[in-house]
């Protein structure tokens, strides 16, 4: 299948910069797959257009600050590290923004972080062995690193702003690079409507990491790796989410990692809690087996966010979708408005 079937054209003033002024305040598109009627909402009507019994599934991973600015030790050159996997003891895999000639060379941080460049991988990731222990470069790196927004959101707030904007109100458990972006439109409040809706609701940890938002570099998606990414589901929550599927219950899935972490997971003859590494890629011929539902944002074309939604809906279908939401002026990407997709 071409990659070229997945690309649109979005004017650039409809990439959303900043958050809704209150994250339920957001736009929602409301899609049948089946009937392909579209509807027109905000985020806040959720609990009216949910039913009880309804299982709602959400990533409670938290982004951590994973963007660090330094300097080359031998030049002063800057550099710009993107924190992504920790590796063995001390050792991080990481993208690197800025020139680096050669291995072993030392990069320099803030509060006496440095770091010595190991070798480069295959897929143009780094390892960088750094000089602290881990309780220490975990307390470094929360006063130092920079919650990583995506490099479309070109209006930079303060640190302690983009901390909180970039994170859902329910993230739980650290390590993720990037935030589960269909989570951000949910407040305390809703999450509490829905659940005196009678609303289910139950988290998975997916750590989002460089295999969600790497670019797809080949003209047939098939031949496409994704990256491995860690996943957490309790015993509680698999039992549940087994025995909801088993009594009828629609699983509505909030964001593309959920979906993944579902899909993999929920096939599994897990007795115990889950964890492991997962990299399922979801494209059109895909067959939803726990997936009744999607809440999703308007992804980037070209993306394998955008392959995943396709392979739910109908890939001509949700362009449609997207060229709809275009017209309405509707905001796109990280910090833009939503879909649901039933």
């Amino acid at each position: 299948m071409k990659l070229s079937l997945f690309n649109y054209n979005l004017p650039k003033k409809y990439i959303a910069q900043q958050p809704a002024q209150r994250r339920d305040q957001s736009r929602l598109m409301v899609v049948d797959r089946n009937s392909k009627e579209i509807s027109h909402h905000h985020f806040f009507d959720l609990p009216e257009l949910l039913n009880k019994g309804d299982v709602l599934v959400l990533n409670n991973t938290k982004v951590f600050p994973a963007r660090l600015w330094g300097s080359k030790k031998e030049t002063g050159g800057k550099i710009e590290v993107l924190l992504l996997k920790q590796m063995k003891g001390s050792s991080w895999q990481v993208l690197i923004g800025g020139k680096i000639r050669r291995d072993r060379m030392v990069l320099q941080f803030d509060q006496g972080l440095e770091g010595q460049v190991l070798k480069k991988f295959p897929d143009g990731t780094w390892q960088i062995k750094f000089n602290k222990t881990a309780n220490d470069f975990r307390r470094i790196i929360e006063q130092i690193g920079i919650a990583p927004t995506p490099p479309y959101i070109k209006v930079r707030e303060s640190k302690a702003k983009t901390k909180k904007d970039y994170q859902t109100v329910f993230a739980d458990k650290t390590g993720s690079v990037a935030a589960p972006t269909a989570g951000l439109h949910f407040t305390e409040s809703l999450i509490n409507k829905l659940r005196k809706k009678g609303v289910q609701i139950e988290f998975v940890t997916l750590h989002v990491g460089l295999g969600t938002f790497a670019p797809v570099k080949v003209a047939d998606i098939e031949k496409h790796q994704m990256h491995p990414e860690w996943v957490e589901i309790k015993q509680g929550s698999l039992k549940r989410l087994r025995k909801a599927k088993r009594n009828g219950q629609k699983i509505i899935a909030v964001g593309t990692t959920s979906v993944r972490s579902l899909e993999t997971v929920l096939s599994k003859k897990t007795k115990g809690d889950f964890r492991g590494w997962i990299n399922l890629f979801i494209y059109p011929g895909y067959k939803f087996k726990y997936t009744d539902a999607l809440i999703t944002n308007f992804h980037l074309p070209k993306s394998t966010l955008l392959m995943l939604v396709a392979a739910f809906a109908g890939r001509k279908f949700i362009l449609d979708c997207y060229n709809k939401a275009i017209n309405k002026k509707y905001r796109f990407y990280s910090f833009g408005d939503a879909m649901l997709i039933k």
